[in-house]
């Protein structure tokens, strides 16, 4: 039976994307306890990865676009690490968020509001984080945002 989580994703319009498989040496959801790490997510657009740079060719907008994206991707592991069942979320911890951006650009944290919000929505207070933005001057695969995230779960 769909869950509550469920029902608010249908409810927003949102379908999720299937769980992205790693490209390199790591496992995508690592349990210890109650909490539950979901690897640095990466924007994707139509199952390939999107490239861009703030500052350089990607405007906050777009950036905070892909950090949604990044976003429904850590759900998307959530559903698959909870085998479906995203009402096992008790609160979403943490997101860390990287910018590949220039050394000029300084808004960080308006790029990572995208997959903020996108937690918020779905979640509700439940959704609440705390959070970190940080600059890098790339990342891989020319990514314009990656986002980690700790959830604690049932």
């Amino acid at each position: 039976m769909a869950g509550t989580i469920d029902a608010r994703l249908r409810e927003l319009g949102i379908t999720l994307p299937d769980a992205p498989a790693p490209v390199a040496n790591y496992v995508p959801a690592v349990r210890t306890g109650n909490l539950l790490f979901i690897s640095g997510q990466v924007a994707m657009v139509n199952g390939k990865p999107e490239a861009g740079r703030l500052g350089e060719n990607m405007e906050v907008e777009a950036g905070a676009v892909a950090a949604r994206a990044s976003g429904l991707s850590i759900i998307a592991q959530l559903a698959k690490a909870l085998d479906g069942d995203l009402d096992r979320v008790v609160r979403i911890v943490k997101l860390v968020g990287f910018v590949n951006c220039t050394p000029e650009f300084v808004d960080q944290p308006r790029v990572i509001n995208g997959a903020s919000d996108l937690m918020v929505e779905v979640f509700g207070d439940k959704g609440r984080h705390a959070r970190s933005a940080v600059a890098s001057p790339s990342l891989p695969l020319g990514v314009p945002v990656e986002v980690e995230a700790i959830v604690e779960v049932e």
